[in-house]
């Protein structure tokens, strides 16, 4: 089946162009030059995967990153963005807000082809089957792609599913961010190694609610992370 893709994006002939590359690529693309019309879009039918300029002109493409990750709708929705602001800064808040990848302009229609389907690889669900880790009061389901903590979703996106399953399936062991990036074999992101300290620091957030008790991923300073094997809950 052909995946579909919406890219909201108000240079129209970029759109053109990069419509027409992603064509090429074997998808199905609508695009859409404002925000306005992106929300009618995502709205009125199922996308795959979104690019999402962040500039604009009815407004910051943030805010409809946010939008997105708030609603159960399309809070797993793999969204890249595009955008000609490339500080670190900007690059770490649209993390915050939950994309999955950040590509800047200029850039190559090529790599963009490239992270578009490494997400939808990414997104793909695992073969069914009795593949869930468990510890403790969270649970890991690697066929639905899901975390719950005493069985409540945790809303991840799916990239840091990703990175919580590779430090889960090595409890106990640490894990530098070179091996992390190796593991989620070739992330796009992996030369902005830093994006793996936002996505862990939300990680945490979600699946380590209660403060009294001691942490489910520790970071090795100088070395890495950690999943730790056990909790006190846990025993």
């Amino acid at each position: 089946m052909t995946a579909r893709l919406l890219l909201i994006d108000d240079d129209t002939r970029l759109s053109a162009m990069v419509g027409d590359y992603l064509r090429g690529g074997g998808f199905e693309v609508d695009a859409a030059g404002s925000l306005a019309a992106g929300r009618e879009r995502l709205a009125a039918g199922h996308y795959d995967a979104l690019v999402l300029d962040l500039m604009l002109p009815d407004g910051d493409g943030l805010d409809l990153c946010r939008e997105l990750r708030s609603t159960p709708r399309t809070r797993q929705l793999p969204l890249l963005m595009l955008t000609a602001r490339g500080e670190p800064l900007d690059r770490i808040v649209g993390l915050e807000l939950g994309a999955d990848d950040y590509l800047p302009k200029p850039f190559e229609p090529r790599e963009l082809l490239a992270r578009v389907k490494a997400l939808l690889r990414r997104s793909s669900p695992a073969p069914s089957g009795d593949d869930v880790l468990r510890f403790g009061r969270l649970e890991i389901d690697l066929g639905e792609r899901v975390a719950r903590l005493d069985g409540r979703t945790c809303d991840l996106t799916s990239h840091q599913f990703d990175l919580l399953v590779v430090l889960a399936q090595s409890p106990g062991r640490v894990l530098s961010r070179d091996q992390i990036m190796d593991a989620l074999k070739g992330h796009p992101l992996e030369a902005f190694d830093r994006s793996i300290d936002v996505h862990i620091s939300r990680i945490r957030a979600l699946i380590e609610d209660d403060p009294k008790m001691p942490r489910r991923v520790l970071t090795v300073r100088g070395a890495g992370y950690v999943f730790a094997k056990k909790q006190d809950a846990d025993q």
